[in-house]
This record gives structure tokens, sequence and C-alpha cells, in this order.
């Protein structure tokens, strides 16, 4: 982990951990997931609001004012907006895409669910990836949500990231690794 990420994760927590438990509290973990679901969204979205968020440049008044729009306009649950609002105060905007995922990762884990990722070479069938979850499920003991997506550079076979474990069976993989084994034969 990278100084940068190390230094917004050590900011995201507390703040995530904080809404977390107000939310958990006042029974609308779901709702305060979907809203920031939503302002994440735009942040992503929005090269822009990116940059808004993260230029030191910018005053924080100014920034405060730009999110009052953006919650007006989202139609943010209260917790949300309240909670974007004393982010915003306390001069932390540039984190909240990192505060977003450290709250879905809290959610997560208290759905005792996981993350995976799946890259393919080919688009996968709702059944392969239903065998897929169930699968990784088998092996975590934990429900797997799948963020599958494609790379024709892998030839064939699968990439599949379950927190920091990898598993790469693609073809492409082999086959560097085969072109390594005959390089040390010579």
């Amino acid at each position: 982990m990278s100084a940068s990420s190390s230094t917004l994760a050590s900011i995201a927590r507390p703040y995530a951990s904080a809404l977390f438990d107000l939310a958990k509290e006042t029974k609308s973990v779901t709702d305060v997931e979907n809203g920031l679901a939503k302002i994440g969204e735009l942040i992503a979205s929005s090269r822009d609001l990116s940059r808004l968020l993260a230029s030191p440049v910018i005053s924080a008044d100014a920034k405060q004012a730009a999110m009052e729009k953006i919650l007006a306009r989202a139609g943010a649950h209260e917790l949300v907006a309240n909670f974007i609002r004393a982010v915003a105060r306390n001069g932390r905007l540039f984190a909240l895409p990192a505060m977003i995922g450290t709250f879905d990762e809290l959610c997560a884990r208290e759905r005792n669910e996981i993350g995976a990722e799946v890259v393919s070479a080919a688009p996968l069938s709702r059944k392969q990836l239903g065998d897929l979850a169930r699968t990784l499920q088998s092996r975590t003991g934990k429900k797997v949500s799948l963020d599958a997506s494609v790379d024709p550079s892998l030839i064939g076979g699968l990439v599949v990231r379950v927190g920091s474990q990898m598993i790469d069976s693609s073809l492409k993989t082999k086959l560097t690794a085969m072109k390594i084994a005959m390089k040390e034969v010579r």
C-alpha cells in the first residue's frame, strides 16, 4: 500500500466507521449505502467533480457550496447529506471516495459478503457466473458478489481476485510460463 493510499485509508476509516455505526443505530444502513453509491457514481463519472474534491487550491467554502447543490439534486438521504456536510466542514472532501469505499467494505463485512473480481477472455454466461460464485462461496464461507469484466488478451481462462488472493488460470499466463520454462531448458 502506498503512502498516499495509507494516509487516505487512515482518514477514511474513522469517518466511515462513525457513519456505519450511526446508520446501524438508525436502521438505515441500506438507505445510506444506496445514497453513498449515488454520490460515488457521480464522483466517478464526473472528472470535474473529482478534481474539485481533490484540489487543494479550491476553498473549503466553494467545495461545500458545490456539494450542497449536488446533494439537493441527488435527493440524498438525510444521514448521507449530513455526513457529507461534516466531511466538507472538516476539509476532508478529498477523501470522500475512500470513505465511500470503506463504508461499502463495512456493509459487506456485516452481511458476511466478499467481493470478487473476475476477468475472462470472453463474456461469461449467467450460469457460469453463478457456478463460479457458488464455488467461491464454498471456499470462502462468505456470500460472494462478482464484478465481471472481459479482457480478450487473456486468450482463454479466467483471472479471479478475492480479497488479497488471486487465481490466474488464463491461457496467456500459462503460455508465458511455458515460454520462460523453455528459455531455461536451452
